[in-house]
């Protein structure tokens, strides 16, 4: 496969997940700012620096508040990352490879660009905002079937599933850092109700929660939660699963790359070490914050060894 048409496939996939975690992230934080009234001035500035974005909203921004920052996070045209401007990108991708996916893919993100052509400001004054994204979920539950359901497992797939898969593990951490930055529990809080409504919050925010309950039952704990988005080998949105996945991708892809292109992942062995060398307990206790800052890193690495040995158009 050209290298080129491989890229076209990692992004166009990759955007797609990109997309889907960004707007459960505002989801998320939307939900929290409504069950949770906020201590901060500023609720919304997390979700700016969690993305590394604060200074670019600030060139188009004076105040970062609920209409400002739900309008750059979702239909910025001045914003590349912007949920719509990650539909664009992945809709430009698949159509550059649109003989090496199914017509029913394409026909589902063409028609979610579409549809994203058409969003305004509007849609997201309250309570609209909660069936924005409830409608915007269930497109990308489609696009995931489809995918799923139209593709043969063939190394095309091969790169679609290594952009899914990496971008999850990444934004996994993500999801995890807005409760850790939404105007952090007082000492009193910590582990008190208001605080576990949170953690509730983000594993709704996962589609997590039933899972969770199914395994740990219906009372929320910290090192549990833990444990179902970032160790779970078996839970399709959790950190562990989407590694393990990026390694099948990656043995899959080598098997049939040039043998030149057969070089290992260090980053990739890395992080999958941390996640099984320690429990939930010692992330906790060593630093959570600073756990998830690693993955991110890590993530970041692994990215820049997949563009030398694979994806650089030459």
């Amino acid at each position: 496969m050209l290298r080129r048409i491989a890229n076209h496939l990692f992004w166009m996939a990759r955007n797609l997940e990109r997309a889907e975690w960004r707007a459960r992230l505002v989801d998320v934080n939307y939900h929290l700012l409504i069950e949770t009234p906020p201590r901060g001035t500023s609720p919304w500035d997390p979700m700016l620096a969690i993305f590394g974005e604060r200074a670019l909203f600030a060139e188009h921004y004076a105040t970062a508040d609920e209409t400002s920052v739900l309008k750059f996070m979702t239909i910025d045209a001045e914003n590349p990352n912007s949920i719509r401007g990650c539909i664009n990108l992945a809709r430009e991708n698949a159509r550059y490879v649109r003989h090496h996916i199914s017509s029913e893919l394409w026909l589902d993100i063409n028609t979610l660009y579409l549809n994203a052509a058409d969003w305004t400001p509007a849609m997201f004054e309250s309570p609209g905002v909660f069936m924005f994204f409830a409608d915007l979920k269930d497109c990308f539950y489609r696009i995931a079937g489809v995918l799923q359901s139209t593709i043969p497992r063939d190394l095309s797939y091969d790169f679609i599933w290594l952009g899914i898969m990496l971008e999850r593990a990444e934004d996994v951490s993500r999801m995890l850092d807005v409760k850790y930055h939404f105007l952090l529990p007082q000492l009193e809080d910590v582990g008190g109700p208001l605080d576990m409504q949170q953690w509730a919050a983000v594993l709704r925010s996962a589609s997590g929660l039933e899972a969770y309950r199914k395994r740990h039952g219906n009372l929320i704990r910290l090192d549990n939660i833990i444990d179902i988005l970032l160790f779970d080998s078996t839970f399709p949105r959790s950190a562990k699963f989407a590694l393990d996945e990026v390694a099948g991708a990656l043995d899959r892809i080598g098997r049939g790359a040039a043998c030149e292109m057969k070089r290992g992942t260090p980053a990739l062995s890395d992080l999958r070490a941390e996640l099984t060398k320690h429990t939930p307990k010692e992330v906790i206790e060593q630093g959570l914050h600073e756990f998830l800052l690693k993955i991110q890193d890590s993530c970041a690495e692994l990215y820049g060894q997949l563009v030398e040995q694979y994806l650089t158009v030459d």
